[in-house]
C-alpha cells in the first residue's frame, strides 16, 4: 500500500462506489426477498399469536434471545478494531476498521429487532420506554428486558456516531464527486468541513474521546446482556464467570463477521491493493486468541459445576453434553475452540479460502453456544416435572434466516453509498507526496 499515490487512493476507493455488478444485484435481490420472508413470518406471527412458534412451559426465551446475544456479539468487533486498535496505534487497523464500524452500526440495529419480536404484542413496545404518561406506570427497572434497553440503545448512539465522526473527511473530499444526488447527500453530511488545520486539531481530538468512550462499551454492554441470564438461579445461567465470558465470545464471533465480510470484499471490490493479506492475518491471530479462551472458558465451566457438588449444576451440564441439545453443544466445542486452532498453520491463516470457512464455521458454533446456554438451562432446571423440549418452528427458523439477509442488505447498501476503505486515514499511512515538475499529479 505504500507505494500508492494519493490520487490512486482516491480511485481505488470511489471504484467500490460506482454502478453495481451482476454478483452485487443477484446477492442483493437475495438479500431483499429473504428479508421479505422473514417478516411476512413476523407479520403472521403477530397476527396469529406466539402460538406459531416453538416457545413452550418451561422455554419461554430460545430462538429469539439466542440471536439477539448473538447479534450483540457480532458487534463489539468493530469497536475492538476501531477503538482500542486506535489507542493502541495500530497501524493494519486502517484498512479494515470502517467496514468493522458498519459491521457493528447494523449488527445492532438486527439485534434491536428481537426484543420487539419476543415481545409478541410488538405494538406495545413503548411501555418498555421511561416517561411521563398519564397511567403513571413505569417500566420496572429491575427486568433485564429493561436492562437490554438501556445497553443497545447507548452503545448504538455511541457506534453510529464514531461511524460518522471517521467519514467525516472522506464525505467531505468526495462531496463534488459522482451523480449528483450523491453530491447533494455528501454536502449536506459534511457540515461544511474544509479540511483547515483548526477543523483537524478539533477532529482528532473528538475522535480520540470517542474511541476513549467506546471502549469500555465492549466491556459494559455485553456484561449487561450476560446479567439477564447470571442474575436468575437456574442452574447453568447463575455463575460469576458469564460477564467476561460472553465478552470474550461476543469478541469472537465478531472478528469472525468480519472476516467473513471482508474477504469477499476485497475480492469483488479489488481491494487487494488496500486489504492486504497482513492485515487478515492479523484478524487470525486475534481469533486464536479469543479462541483460546473460548476453549479455556468451556473447561471451566464444567470444573465449577463439578467443585461446587451441586446436583444440579452436574445435571444441567451432564444434559448438556448427553441430551437433546448434543449436536449443538459439539458444535460449539468443535468450531468456537478447536476449528480457530487451525489458524496456528500459517499457511492457512493466509489463505483467503480457509479463512472464510474457519471464520463461518466460528459464527455457527457461537450461535450454537447461544442455543445451548439459553434452551438447555431453562429445559433442564430443579424440578424433573418443569422438563421439557423445545424445537424451533418454521417462523422461528425464517426470521432468523431474515436477520441475516436485514444485516447483509445494510452492509451491500453501505459499501455503494459511503467509502468501504478510509482515505484520509489511508493517505496518512502514505510516504509524503513530491511534487512532479513534469506532471500535475502528486
Amino acid at each position: 500500500m505504500e507505494t500508492l499515490t494519493y490520487k490512486q487512493v482516491d480511485q481505488g476507493v470511489m471504484d467500490t462506489m460506482e454502478k453495481p455488478g451482476k454478483r452485487y444485484i443477484g446477492f442483493l435481490t437475495l438479500c431483499l426477498l429473504l428479508v421479505a420472508v422473514g417478516g411476512y413470518s413476523w407479520y403472521r406471527q403477530a397476527q396469529l399469536g406466539m402460538g406459531v412458534t416453538g416457545l413452550n412451559n418451561p422455554v419461554g426465551w430460545a430462538v429469539y434471545i439466542a440471536d439477539f446475544v448473538f447479534w450483540v456479539g457480532i458487534a463489539h468487533s468493530g469497536t475492538l478494531i476501531s477503538a482500542i486498535l486506535y489507542l493502541l496505534r495500530a497501524e493494519w487497523r486502517t484498512s479494515v476498521y470502517r467496514s468493522a464500524e458498519a459491521m457493528t452500526v447494523f449488527a445492532l440495529m438486527t439485534a434491536g429487532l428481537f426484543p420487539l419480536i419476543h415481545l409478541g404484542r410488538v405494538w406495545f413496545f413503548y411501555w418498555l420506554l421511561p416517561y411521563p404518561n398519564q397511567r403513571m406506570l413505569w417500566p420496572n427497572f429491575r427486568s433485564p428486558l429493561m436492562w437490554d434497553v438501556f445497553a443497545i440503545s447507548t452503545y448504538f448512539i455511541i457506534s453510529a456516531t464514531f461511524l460518522f465522526l471517521g467519514m467525516l473527511p472522506d464525505i467531505a473530499a468526495l462531496r463534488n464527486k459522482g451523480p449528483w444526488w450523491r453530491q447533494i447527500l455528501y454536502t449536506i453530511l459534511s457540515f461544511f468541513w474544509r479540511g483547515t488545520d483548526k477543523q483537524w486539531r478539533h477532529y482528532k481530538k473528538a475522535y480520540l474521546l470517542m474511541a476513549a468512550i467506546a471502549t469500555p462499551l465492549v466491556v459494559s454492554v455485553h456484561s449487561v446482556v450476560s446479567w439477564d441470564f447470571a442474575m436468575a438461579i437456574l442452574p447453568g445461567w447463575h455463575s460469576t464467570i458469564f460477564a467476561p465470558y460472553f465478552v470474550a465470545g461476543a469478541i469472537h464471533s465478531g472478528l469472525a463477521m468480519v472476516l467473513t465480510l471482508l474477504i469477499p470484499l476485497r475480492k469483488y471490490a479489488r481491494l487487494d491493493a488496500f486489504i492486504e493479506i497482513d492485515h487478515l492475518e492479523n484478524l487470525a491471530k486475534l481469533i486464536i486468541v479469543t479462541g483460546l479462551i473460548m476453549g479455556y472458558s468451556y473447561v471451566f465451566e464444567f470444573f465449577i459445576a463439578w467443585y461446587s457438588g451441586d446436583i444440579f449444576e452436574k445435571g444441567t451440564f451432564f444434559y448438556r453434553s448427553f441430551g437433546a441439545y448434543a449436536p449443538q453443544f459439539m458444535a460449539m466445542i468443535i468450531f468456537n475452540s478447536m476449528v480457530p486452532l487451525l489458524f496456528f498453520i500459517k499457511r492457512l491463516r493466509r489463505n483467503t479460502t480457509a479463512m472464510i470457512i474457519i471464520a463461518i464455521l466460528i459464527n455457527v458454533g457461537m450461535w450454537s453456544e447461544r442455543f445451548v446456554i439459553i434452551a438447555g438451562s431453562l429445559s433442564y432446571d430443579y424440578i424433573p416435572f418443569n422438563w421439557g423440549l423445545y424445537k424451533f418452528s418454521a417462523t422461528e427458523f425464517f426470521i432468523t434466516i431474515g436477520s441475516f439477509s436485514w444485516f447483509f442488505l445494510f452492509f451491500l447498501i453501505f459499501i455503494k453509498v459511503f467509502p468501504a476503505i478510509s482515505i484520509a486515514e489511508t493517505k496518512e499511512d502514505l510516504p509524503a507526496p513530491r511534487r512532479n515538475p513534469n506532471s500535475n499529479e502528486r
